[in-house]
């Protein structure tokens, strides 16, 4: 295992965790040197051995007097039941479920099936925070643990950053649990004062769509995506589980190859999920004839959602460049301006390529007409999924 190696952005400290064989042992250790509170919001919580290590850190914090609040999503932890979580609740430990299924009235008035928390987040004693792609499932714990290895990151901060994503947290709770945040717990400013930022899909109503408001525009992930892209002069390099970017994407990312910026995009050879990997597979020909190189990863599951621009910012999250993110999703990204840390992001993006295959386009229109149209029928229901 590599050093985990912490970079200096102004007041904070950031790391690149890859996989959850380095941020697994991270967050878990920082629960267990918890004194005051620790704060988790996850899309995906099992039921298995690596939930249960998780479950049963959170216990011991709760046990041992430290505040523990959890909110979890209803879709995405759907093999959770109330009876997972029994023994934190009663040493103290608050949880709820964003969107509940149940009773089935909820769902239908509320739409909650479409509105989704996607976020994956932990903070502890507001000194340190973790963020990503990687759930609190086996699917992302190491195969020598009897995990399957997917291929992922996470970035770790410390400093005032961790303070904006304990508001982002109480934002949460607050819609979630109807309780008023801490008293210390600040409003996220308007615009960021820092090299090291909060970017969030953040719904305008507890149990609406997802609508960027006045003050949440200038945080938009998909904003500061496009805005970076048409700054890029260099190169773009993004990896990401789920690539089905919509025409204003595409078009920036075109304009940039058009003007000798190098742009790659690295996605899973084989995704988890069949129907988004064949849409995602249907732009293929249209994003290499347009100048973009795309690589796919093989033989373990990209669930990444990373970029690098320019050597300069770098932003990692759980924000995919798909429909769903965009417009169902609460989605959190941490973004980072600083040439040493996007350095270091990039050379392990280019570890990831050099195994990787890149698509030639030649080769590529050689497959089967059945595929192109599985590829077409998936593409035409991305807004769906």
């Amino acid at each position: 295992m590599s050093e985990i190696v912490w970079f200096p952005v102004g007041a904070d400290e950031v790391a690149l965790l890859r996989d959850g064989k380095r941020a697994f042992p991270e967050m878990l250790g920082a629960i267990e040197r918890a004194e005051h509170e620790v704060l988790l919001e996850m899309y995906w919580i099992s039921p298995d051995t690596c939930g249960l290590r998780f479950l049963d850190a959170l216990t011991s914090a709760a046990r041992r007097g430290v505040r523990v609040r959890v909110v979890y999503d209803a879709i995405g932890s759907l093999g959770i039941t109330p009876a997972f979580f029994a023994k934190l609740i009663q040493y103290g430990g608050q949880v709820y479920e964003f969107h509940a299924l149940f009773p089935v009235r909820n769902a239908l008035t509320t739409g909650a099936f479409e509105r989704r928390d996607h976020r994956k987040l932990l903070v502890v004693d507001g000194l340190v925070g973790f963020t990503g792609g990687i759930n609190l499932s086996r699917q992302w714990l190491p195969v020598e643990d009897g995990g399957e290895g997917w291929r992922d990151d996470m970035i770790a901060a410390r400093g005032p950053i961790a303070q904006e994503l304990r508001t982002l947290f109480y934002d949460t709770w607050r819609r979630t649990s109807g309780a008023l945040p801490p008293a210390d717990v600040k409003a996220l400013p308007r615009k960021r004062g820092a090299r090291t930022w909060v970017l969030a899909n953040t719904p305008t109503r507890a149990f609406g769509p997802v609508r960027q408001s006045m003050r949440s525009k200038r945080r938009s992930v998909r904003r500061e995506y496009l805005v970076r892209i048409e700054r890029a002069r260099h190169n773009i390099d993004i990896a990401n589980s789920y690539f089905v970017p919509n025409r204003s994407v595409r078009g920036a990312l075109f304009r940039a190859a058009a003007r000798g910026v190098r742009v790659r995009v690295l996605v899973p050879e084989r995704g988890d999920v069949p129907i988004v990997q064949f849409a995602v597979e249907a732009l293929f020909e249209r994003l290499v004839t347009g100048g973009i190189e795309i690589y796919t990863l093989p033989s373990r599951v990209l669930h990444a959602k990373t970029a690098i621009i320019d050597d300069s910012f770098a932003t990692i999250g759980s924000y995919n460049l798909d429909e769903r993110s965009w417009t169902k999703n609460m989605e959190l990204n941490l973004a980072v301006e600083d040439g040493a840390f996007a350095t270091h992001v990039r050379g392990w993006f280019e570890h990831d390529c050099a195994s990787a295959h890149r698509v030639e386009i030649d080769a590529w229109r050689t497959r089967s007409y059945p595929r192109r149209a599985m590829e077409w029928f998936a593409y035409g229901l991305r807004r769906l999924w």
